[in-house]
């Protein structure tokens, strides 16, 4: 009797068919395609033969994926860098209060209505053999080689395809600009969540202004600093658009290995799938600790 009334109260509740439309977006764009390509990985439908690790054990002995993996690796940390301390200076400059500091919070966002292949052009301007970064720093090398005892003959270089550290790098900056304004929300929040009672108790002991940022500002922002990670790491490990306009084959990541396994001439979408579930595996456990981090904090206030 109990049980049928629960299935009746189910039945009759309007919440659940509220969630059904919900629940069928995710299952038909999230969980069926990554089961999908959760049987590709294993090469079930390949010849007619069952599953098999043969392409697992392909990406394993690759040298591309390795090192699309570890330039995945590094583009993140260095995105991570560049996007934390630009955006803790930008969000500490625009907490105050001065002349036109609506104006700089306008233009702090304009990065986000550009799209992202036009923000990866923009790039190519600026990195470019003959783009505007070279062009500067021909003009600082003709004024710096007429000081006496200065011999510096600068050679203009496509930071694009130069390969290396230098094309990750141009990858890491177009991202950094792309993403600052959403780190910068983010922490901009955090520090007008910090109680202004704080930092007159901290001017009466006489702490002295970077002191406060040490020892009073950071501690009570260590929580969205940390959010902001998680979720800029999680970013970061799938960028695509970017590495691909910019790098294309040059420097791979995972995301454009991905695709340079599925495109043609390559044509192989069972190694591709392998090395996206590789990537998704990533990404889950970077949403496993935000959803965990957040969980805490929720306890903690709770």
């Amino acid at each position: 009797m109990i049980g049928a009334r629960r299935r009746r109260a189910l039945v009759t509740d309007p919440g659940w068919w509220l969630v059904l439309p919900l629940f069928a977006f995710v299952l038909v764009f999230t969980a069926l395609p990554v089961l999908d390509t959760l049987r590709l990985s294993f090469g079930v439908g390949q010849g007619g033969r069952g599953a098999t690790l043969a392409h697992y054990r392909a990406l394993a002995s690759s040298p591309v994926f390795w090192r699309a993996l570890g330039n995945t690796v590094l583009v993140t940390g260095l995105s991570l860098t560049l996007q934390l301390v630009l955006g803790l200076a930008v969000a500490l400059t625009l907490a105050r209060r001065f002349p036109g500091w609506r104006l700089l919070r306008t233009l702090v966002l304009l990065p986000l209505g550009v799209p992202t292949i036009v923000a990866g052009a923009v790039m190519l301007l600026v990195f470019a053999r003959a783009g505007y970064l070279n062009a500067i720093l021909w003009h600082v090398a003709d004024v710096a080689e007429r000081l006496p005892g200065v011999t510096w003959r600068f050679v203009p270089t496509g930071w694009t395809v130069a390969g290396g550290w230098r094309t990750l790098l141009v990858i890491a900056v177009a991202d950094t600009w792309k993403v600052l304004p959403t780190v910068t929300l983010i922490l901009l929040a955090g520090l007008e969540a910090i109680p202004r009672a704080v930092y007159e108790a901290a001017d009466a002991d006489g702490a002295v202004r970077w002191r406060r940022l040490v020892h009073v500002t950071l501690p009570l922002l260590l929580p969205y600093v940390t959010v902001c990670l998680i979720l800029r790491a999680v970013d970061a490990f799938r960028i695509f658009e970017l590495a691909l306009v910019l790098a294309g084959r040059v420097e791979p990541v995972l995301a454009t290995f991905v695709w340079n396994r599925y495109a043609p001439p390559a044509s192989d979408p069972f190694t591709a799938a392998a090395a996206a579930m590789v990537l998704f595996v990533v990404i889950a456990v970077f949403t496993t600790l935000y959803l965990g981090i957040v969980g805490l904090r929720g306890a903690e206030e709770a």
